[in-house]
């Protein structure tokens, strides 16, 4: 079962849907049932997001809106991705892509493919993994869009722990990336995702001292969201370091 999200934000995502259904308008409902399900990941009530996303991929095709429903296949695909449906989320999440560029939209494709990356690996296809991962660095050096850029390297750098051609060292290249982006960007919860995985490698290597204060210093930027998966994913990790 998924954590709880917090009471407030919890009642506000779900009067969000209410409202956006109850105006009757097609594309302000599309937007939130493809925004709001998001929310629901972060704190991996994926349950919920995926009965959000279903609605609106059922909007979206009776409405002919070619760019909403590839968002939305897209999101089912990343939902796949993240509960670790490896198979499932090739499929979805190649076809979300396709869909997308069919719609003329490039929006955020270097995060989908680095979860599609993510999910080769759960596969062993490491080839595959690698040409999405390059493809997620191409997309993000030509659209300019960055959002995702610390995401992008932190993925990458898992892959490189489990992959045979690259390994630990290569791997703390792609982590230092991954929390250069995010400081830059000054997105604190990319950055502590990144802390996270490094925090992992270097526990690994018998640098918990390291480990600990680099997530302590990003944890400790956090006042709320603690229901979330990251932080208590961090608080777990912060309290075995200790």
């Amino acid at each position: 079962m998924g954590a709880r999200l917090p009471r407030r934000c919890s009642s506000g995502c779900r009067a969000c849907a209410q409202t956006a259904r109850e105006i009757g308008h097609a594309a302000t409902l599309l937007y939130a049932l493809s925004y709001i399900p998001l929310t629901y990941v972060k704190t991996a009530n994926y349950t919920t997001a995926k009965a959000l996303v279903d609605e609106g991929g059922k909007l979206a095709s009776e409405k002919g809106a070619l760019f909403w429903r590839a968002l939305g296949v897209l999101n089912k695909g990343s939902i796949s991705a993240l509960t670790r449906k490896p198979s499932e989320a090739v499929q979805v999440l190649t076809n979300g892509l396709a869909a997308s560029r069919q719609a003329g939209s490039i929006l955020q494709e270097a995060y989908y493919l680095a979860l599609l990356a993510s999910a080769y690996v759960e596969l062993a296809q490491f080839d595959d993994a690698w040409h999405c991962v390059d493809g997620a660095l191409s997309a993000m050096e030509t659209t300019k869009q960055k959002f995702s850029e610390a995401e992008v390297n932190r993925i990458a750098g898992e892959i490189s722990l489990k992959s045979p051609r690259h390994g630990v060292a290569r791997a703390e290249v792609y982590f230092k990336e991954s929390l250069t982006a995010a400081r830059k960007q000054q997105a604190k919860s990319w950055e502590l995702r990144a802390a996270m995985s490094m925090a992992r490698l270097w526990r690994d290597q018998g640098k918990r001292r390291q480990a600990h204060d680099l997530l302590a210093l990003v944890y400790g930027w956090f006042t709320e969201g603690f229901d979330t998966l990251d932080l208590k994913e961090a608080k777990a990790l912060l309290e075995e370091l200790r």
